[in-house]
């Protein structure tokens, strides 16, 4: 079961640093090295300098260096500590599918525990909980949020956080995609002990930070083997995390598409050619037909758009029959079987491609793109051979799969939009002995 904690956070003193908006990023995942370039040049107090530092001519490695940006800035008083705890209203404003939407979440302290509290949905992959461990050991701080889901259907605590805010937030920034981060901060004794009580007896469903959460875990269990004891809430059994209500109807998913790459010896149409056993293949003379048909089919089809390199028709691949997941991976669950990704990910490109798990986890022949269009204009770019254009999964298939202690293929979901990392840090208390 869920128990929260409110924290004293490190923000951003706006007369140190100016316009809020030029040192908060995206996750780290999500930032590629010219966009980190531009980040860091926003400010010299930009985070991504903490979440992806780089090495200095000292010899500090790139963990290093960000621990010491960390003791300055705080230091300096760039970063101050709150002087009381509480928990962090998040509110994003955003536009998906054309429909105008305000998920409402809070930032807190969530214990990290092992086994049935806190549910997983997707795998994940060992070069980045490596790389999210040493930054975690040099700095003992959480930068970025992990998403968490729980299930409110009477919306209790975001009425709560509705009727305590206020018109003034702490902090109001745009991102890129020009969706606007609000964060209030809720720390009444009585709005602390109502999310307290709400969320006591509720599971967690990890949505985004997967990695960051199996850190967390390893890194506390590190902390224990020392010795080392988390004398507040605020130590190494805990991380800091936002918590969303799975209920609420401003959460949107997207789906993520497929690009090939470096395949030997491709054959455009001999995907085609095989997938006839299982799927019916429609032929179109341009890109609206084809997403018409995906968006004809979302909910109720297995369905999946293909185009390849200088083809000038597009294609969608209709599963006849599900019982062939069956033969194929008889050991899922019916719920695991049914997902798209599933489908596309064991059927046809292992199967027909030869990409298994370890390709994929290696990201040999695959790169994960979101956006349609985006997708399939990728294909003019050099390297790409071909692009598989996916329909979103589903909210309650993520639930579904979680409540199993089952876990999806790489890149299942994206939860949009994705949480901003800055708007408040969480420095770990930690008692060495």
């Amino acid at each position: 079961m869920a128990e929260v904690h409110p924290f004293q956070g490190y923000r951003y003193n706006p007369e140190k640093v100016g316009d809020v908006n030029r040192v908060v990023s995206p996750p780290y995942d999500k930032i590629d090295e010219e966009e980190r370039e531009d980040l860091a040049n926003n400010s010299l107090y930009n985070i991504v300098r903490l979440i992806l530092s780089k090495s200095n001519e000292q010899g500090d490695d790139q963990y290093e260096v960000a621990a010491k940006y960390l003791r300055e800035w705080i230091d300096e008083g760039v970063l101050e500590e709150d002087e009381e705890p509480g928990f962090y209203a998040y509110y994003q404003e955003y536009e998906a599918e054309g429909e105008k939407r305000t998920r409402k979440g809070f930032i807190g302290l969530g214990e990290i525990e092992e086994g049935e509290g806190v549910k997983a949905h997707e795998e994940t992959m060992s070069g980045p909980k490596a790389d999210r461990l040493r930054l975690l050991r040099a700095t003992e701080a959480n930068f970025g949020q992990i998403f968490m889901l729980y299930s409110d259907p009477e919306n209790k605590v975001t009425e709560t956080m509705d009727e305590s805010i206020g018109d003034n937030p702490l902090l109001e920034v745009r991102d890129k995609y020009r969706n606007t981060h609000s964060l209030w901060k809720l720390n009444e004794d009585e709005v602390i002990s109502t999310i307290k009580e709400e969320m006591s007896e509720k599971s967690l469903y990890i949505a985004d930070g997967h990695h960051r959460y199996e850190t967390a875990l390893n890194y506390r269990n590190e902390c224990r083997e020392k010795g080392w004891k988390s004398p507040e809430t605020g130590g190494f059994d805990n991380r800091m995390m936002t918590f969303v209500n799975i209920d609420d109807p401003g959460l949107t998913t997207l789906a993520t598409h497929r690009l090939l790459h470096d395949i030997d010896n491709f054959k455009p149409h001999g995907i085609l050619d095989e997938a006839r056993e299982h799927f019916d293949i429609s032929r179109y003379n341009d890109r609206e037909e084809l997403l018409d048909k995906l968006d004809a089919d979302r909910g109720k089809k297995h369905t999946f758009g293909y185009r390849t390199k200088g083809d000038k028709a597009y294609w969608s691949l209709t599963l006849q029959d599900e019982s062939v997941m069956k033969e194929i991976l008889p050991e899922k669950s019916e719920a695991w079987r049914r997902l798209d990704v599933s489908i596309l990910h064991k059927l046809v490109l292992e199967r027909y491609l030869g990409i298994d798990e370890e390709a994929l986890e290696e990201k040999r022949n695959l790169d994960y793109i979101r956006g349609r269009d985006k997708a399939l204009d990728m294909l003019k770019e050099g390297g790409y051979q071909a692009a598989f254009i996916m329909n979103p999964t589903r909210v309650e298939q993520v639930k579904e799969i979680a409540d199993r202690g089952e876990k999806m293929p790489q890149k299942s979901t994206d939860f949009y939009p994705k949480l901003l990392t800055g708007p408040v840090i969480h420095k770990l208390k930690i008692d060495k002995g």
